[in-house]
């Protein structure tokens, strides 16, 4: 049993009580790459993952009592000898994580297990030659707590531009406002998306995560293109809108796009003109937009977002 913060806790001179909080430890960026040779035709499957235990591990900082400390060497090395039957989905990959976890050691409660996965093109169609396809980057994250699963998909860094059909006019001024409205625009960001599965379709076990992270992607690009954008937010709203209505399994879109901006260039010292052909790419400053798009009556904030950093 689990002591009580007050049975464990350090008095302090002021004879308040010092306890321990929230906790978790584990291994970090654990790089996995599965190559999978049952044909001539190889497969790669190249991850980046992370493993953080939640359990009974008080003693080990209050007392330096590691009975409970499932080394970090262990998480790392659960990673690979997992991934020698298979890895899938990064989502599925987690799920087997923590179950081994919650299921090998009693006084593990539940965790977090994160994923990065790195796509890879094969050379000419060529077998067993491939190159490292730097777009987006596929992500996900399972929580388990109190024997409940959650699960998010998502992606980072797929940088999109649209060359028209972007304005942006009508916002207020004052005396440090010198941004001119414009009708034409590029409209260019990197989109960092995650999305939460509902309970009852996680509960329910059969779902296609790498059908869905597929189906997803193309929803978000669809919006992104066929939006004719009056400011950032719209679009990324109506990016969120169409992931909702194709996908009942989703309940809410967290993204973060930074507004990668595109500043027309003064020919006229060169004696030219530029009629919106070109432009400085700025990196930094950049405008950083963020929201949630869901259903109407999900839950409060699931705590599976509590560690996953950069979504309001």
């Amino acid at each position: 049993m689990t002591a009580t913060a007050a049975e464990t806790g350090t008095t302090t001179n002021q004879g308040t009580k010092i306890v321990l909080g929230k906790n978790q430890y584990g291994k970090a960026e654990v790089r996995l790459v599965k190559i999978t040779r049952d044909t001539a035709r190889h497969q790669i499957e190249d991850l980046n993952v992370t493993s953080q235990l939640h359990g009974d591990f008080e003693a080990a900082h209050t007392e330096g009592d590691n009975a409970h400390v499932v080394a970090t060497d262990t998480q790392k090395n659960t990673v690979y000898g997992l991934a020698r039957d298979g890895v899938g989905s990064p989502e599925e990959f987690l799920v087997r994580l923590g179950k081994h976890f919650t299921s090998n050691f009693d006084w593990v409660s539940g965790g977090r297990w994160a994923a990065e996965q790195y796509t890879w093109d094969r050379i000419e169609d060529h077998d067993h030659a491939f190159s490292r396809n730097m777009s987006e980057v596929r992500t996900a994250v399972v929580e388990i707590a109190d024997g409940r699963q959650e699960i998010l998909g998502g992606l980072s860094g797929l940088t999109v531009l649209k060359s028209t059909g972007s304005e942006f006019h009508g916002f207020p001024r004052d005396q440090y406002t010198i941004l001119q409205e414009t009708t034409e625009r590029i409209l260019a960001t990197d989109v960092n998306a995650r999305w939460r599965y509902n309970h009852a379709a996680v509960a329910a076990g059969d779902l296609d995560y790498n059908a869905l992270y597929a189906s997803v992607r193309t929803q978000l690009l669809r919006g992104f293109a066929q939006t004719h954008s009056l400011a950032l937010q719209q679009t990324m709203y109506e990016m969120g809108r169409l992931v909702l209505e194709a996908h009942p399994e989703i309940d809410e879109i967290r993204m973060s796009l930074p507004n990668k901006h595109h500043f027309l260039v003064d020919l006229e010292p060169f004696g030219q003109d530029n009629p919106h052909e070109v432009f400085f790419a700025a990196d930094r400053p950049y405008g950083l937009i963020e929201a949630t798009i869901q259903r109407e009556g999900v839950a409060p904030a699931s705590p599976i977002w509590e560690n996953v950093a950069g979504f309001c």
